[in-house]
């Protein structure tokens, strides 16, 4: 059986929580706004009110998939709330976890089409291009930033190394970029970021601090608490890929625990991927930001706290307005405000510009080469085109 799905591409206009900000864009279809909304209320009129659509239409709808598919996809059961039925949450999830996946590259294709507006309509508003991993705060970062007439393009990149490169090679005024406090000079993270942190050209602009750990499902069945315990063969876990900063952190957070880094079961490419992962009962549990496990409903248990900060090369602080015009607007309450609304994020002192050596003292090392090593650079690409094909293809397939 064959069946076909159409997508529509969505991207808000209306305020989204207490700090009205727009929410990201997402490729809908009404089947699994139907499935989400009959699962969160359990009932099709607030189902159905909920979507500002009718009762008749909402039961009608989901009959028709029904028929459709060949499976059912609600239990209906007198006096009692409506559930999906197995298949109906399997597909559910399965839709979730997809759109967790693409969402860095619908956030891709929405920074290019704004970036055809905005030359065709006003090339005199301020840009600025930050390349980085996944990260929830810069989609708060770049809808505060739109209110106050700064264009942030924002591209995410698969991984911090990579982000750190498109910087190195001009691709992009600053780039996202995370580590702990205090880490040793001989850390995992010091020897790889080292490299693509210049003396005296980079300076570091403070964004947050955040918190990553551990999700679980609610109750934590498995009673997982520390590291250790994903080593156990009972034990189905989710992480990001290799060379993101959160995989970093993770295989430096075993080493120093004395573990030797389990192979995971799942690799995803998001924060809210990894979380779907362990919702859908994908995995057991997953290794992520606090944020990203709030927002699933899932049980989090914290493993460490994270300065997350801009670099930039220090010319750019000495020339460029749209750069003075973020530090002013990441130093302002309404960043405070927006922050407070992710959980594990705070803010200490954002929007200030830092000599690395008074935030990395693990940056310099007297006498030490700073160039990145062969292997580093042979990893560099030349400069994108403003849509790559890749990107194409990978929305094509989202909304075949």
């Amino acid at each position: 059986m064959r069946v076909g799905l159409s997508y529509q591409l969505r991207w808000p206009t209306r305020l989204a929580g207490a700090v009205g900000l727009q929410a990201p864009g997402l490729a809908e279809h009404p089947l699994f706004a139907l499935l989400q909304a009959l699962r969160c209320h359990g009932s099709i009129r607030p189902a159905a009110q909920s979507l500002g659509l009718s009762y008749r239409h909402v039961w009608g709808e989901l009959k028709r998939w029904e028929g459709e598919l060949g499976r059912e996809l609600v239990v209906w059961t007198k006096g009692q709330r409506a559930t999906l039925a197995p298949f109906g949450e399997k597909l559910m999830w399965a839709e979730q976890r997809a759109q967790a996946r693409l969402r860095p590259q619908l956030e891709l294709l929405r920074t290019e089409l704004e970036r055809v507006f905005v030359e065709a309509f006003d090339r005199q508003v301020d840009t600025l291009s930050l390349c980085a991993g996944d990260d929830p705060s810069l989609l708060l970062m770049r809808d505060l930033a739109r209110q106050r007439g700064l264009r942030l393009d924002l591209a995410f990149r698969s991984t911090t190394l990579e982000a750190l490169r498109a910087l190195d090679a001009g691709r992009c005024t600053l780039a996202g970029f995370h580590v702990r406090d205090g880490i040793d000079k001989q850390s995992l993270s010091a020897r790889l970021y080292r490299p693509w942190l210049r003396p005296g050209h980079h300076k570091l602009i403070e964004c947050a601090h955040r918190t990553q750990g551990l999700m679980v499902q609610p109750g934590n069945p498995l009673r997982v608490a520390t590291l250790a315990d994903l080593v156990r063969p009972d034990v189905h876990w989710a992480t990001h890929a290799p060379e993101t900063g959160t995989r970093i952190l993770l295989d430096e957070l075993f080493a120093e625990a004395g573990l030797a880094a389990p192979d995971p079961a799942l690799v995803e490419p998001t924060h809210d991927a990894v979380a779907a992962a362990v919702v859908s009962g994908a995995a057991d549990a997953a290794f992520g930001l606090e944020a990203a496990a709030r927002a699933a409903r899932l049980q989090f248990i914290p493993l460490a706290r994270e300065r997350y900060a801009l670099l930039v090369r220090k010319s750019e602080l000495q020339g460029n307005p749209a750069l003075r015009h973020l530090m002013d607007l990441l130093g302002s309450p309404a960043w405070r405000h927006a922050l407070g609304t992710l959980p594990g994020y705070a803010a200490k002192t954002p929007g200030t510009a830092c000599a690395l050596g008074r935030v990395l003292p693990w940056w310099y090392t007297r006498g030490a080469r700073q160039t990145p090593p062969p292997q580093a650079t042979a990893a560099r690409t030349p400069r994108p085109e403003p849509m790559t094909q890749r990107t194409q293809d990978v929305v094509q397939a989202a909304l075949a």
